[in-house]
Protein backbone atom coordinates (compact mmCIF):
# COMPACT_ATOMS: atom_id res chain seq x y z
CA UNK A 1 0.00 0.00 0.00
CA UNK A 2 1.28 3.45 -0.92
CA UNK A 3 2.12 5.86 1.68
CA UNK A 4 -0.32 8.94 1.68
CA UNK A 5 1.39 12.09 -0.01
CA UNK A 6 1.89 14.73 2.60
CA UNK A 7 0.07 17.50 0.82
CA UNK A 8 -3.06 15.15 0.29
CA UNK A 9 -3.13 14.43 4.20
CA UNK A 10 -2.61 17.76 4.74
CA UNK A 11 -5.81 18.46 2.82
CA UNK A 12 -7.71 15.49 4.89
CA UNK A 13 -6.78 16.28 8.00
CA UNK A 14 -7.74 20.28 7.45
CA UNK A 15 -11.19 18.55 5.88
CA UNK A 16 -11.37 16.97 9.19
CA UNK A 17 -11.09 19.79 11.17
CA UNK A 18 -13.93 22.17 9.82
CA UNK A 19 -15.61 19.01 9.87
CA UNK A 20 -16.75 18.23 13.38
CA UNK A 21 -20.20 16.75 15.13
CA UNK A 22 -19.63 20.32 17.15
CA UNK A 23 -19.61 23.66 16.12
CA UNK A 24 -16.90 24.80 18.73
CA UNK A 25 -14.52 22.13 17.89
CA UNK A 26 -15.19 23.38 13.92
CA UNK A 27 -14.01 26.67 14.75
CA UNK A 28 -11.78 25.94 17.21
CA UNK A 29 -9.60 23.28 14.94
CA UNK A 30 -10.26 24.99 11.55
CA UNK A 31 -8.32 28.07 13.19
CA UNK A 32 -5.56 25.94 14.55
CA UNK A 33 -5.30 23.71 10.99
CA UNK A 34 -5.22 27.32 9.29
CA UNK A 35 -1.84 28.34 11.42
CA UNK A 36 -0.05 25.07 11.82
CA UNK A 37 -0.79 22.04 9.35
CA UNK A 38 1.26 22.98 6.54
CA UNK A 39 4.24 23.30 9.09
CA UNK A 40 4.09 20.47 11.17
CA UNK A 41 6.66 18.17 10.82
CA UNK A 42 5.54 14.82 9.77
CA UNK A 43 5.14 13.20 13.34
CA UNK A 44 3.04 15.97 14.40
CA UNK A 45 0.44 15.51 11.46
CA UNK A 46 0.97 11.98 12.26
CA UNK A 47 -0.25 12.69 15.99
CA UNK A 48 -2.84 15.75 14.91
CA UNK A 49 -4.70 12.44 12.95
CA UNK A 50 -4.81 10.16 15.47
CA UNK A 51 -6.33 13.29 17.98
CA UNK A 52 -8.43 13.86 15.23
CA UNK A 53 -10.24 10.19 15.66
CA UNK A 54 -11.36 11.56 20.02
CA UNK A 55 -14.84 11.89 20.66
CA UNK A 56 -15.69 16.04 20.14
CA UNK A 57 -17.00 16.65 23.49
CA UNK A 58 -13.41 14.93 24.80
CA UNK A 59 -11.84 16.94 22.81
CA UNK A 60 -13.89 20.41 23.73
CA UNK A 61 -13.47 19.44 27.29
CA UNK A 62 -9.47 19.04 26.87
CA UNK A 63 -8.60 22.48 25.19
CA UNK A 64 -11.30 24.21 27.62
CA UNK A 65 -9.24 22.54 30.45
CA UNK A 66 -12.34 21.37 32.26
CA UNK A 67 -10.29 18.19 32.23
CA UNK A 68 -7.30 16.78 31.59
CA UNK A 69 -5.85 15.46 27.96
CA UNK A 70 -4.47 12.26 27.39
CA UNK A 71 -0.81 12.39 28.18
CA UNK A 72 -0.44 11.33 24.37
CA UNK A 73 -2.02 14.45 23.54
CA UNK A 74 -1.05 17.00 26.64
CA UNK A 75 1.26 19.11 24.06
CA UNK A 76 -0.58 19.40 21.05
CA UNK A 77 -3.89 20.27 23.69
CA UNK A 78 -1.79 22.80 24.77
CA UNK A 79 -0.91 24.31 21.69
CA UNK A 80 -4.65 24.24 20.00
CA UNK A 81 -5.83 25.94 23.61
CA UNK A 82 -3.35 28.64 23.41
CA UNK A 83 -3.72 29.03 19.81
CA UNK A 84 -7.34 29.92 20.27
CA UNK A 85 -7.21 31.53 23.47
CA UNK A 86 -9.58 34.80 23.49
CA UNK A 87 -6.73 36.77 25.18
CA UNK A 88 -4.40 36.34 22.08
Amino acid sequence: MSEELRDHKIKRLYMRSIRRGIKEMDLILTSFADRHLAQMQDAGLDLYDAMLNENDHDLYQWVTGQQPAPAQFSGLIADIAADFSPLK
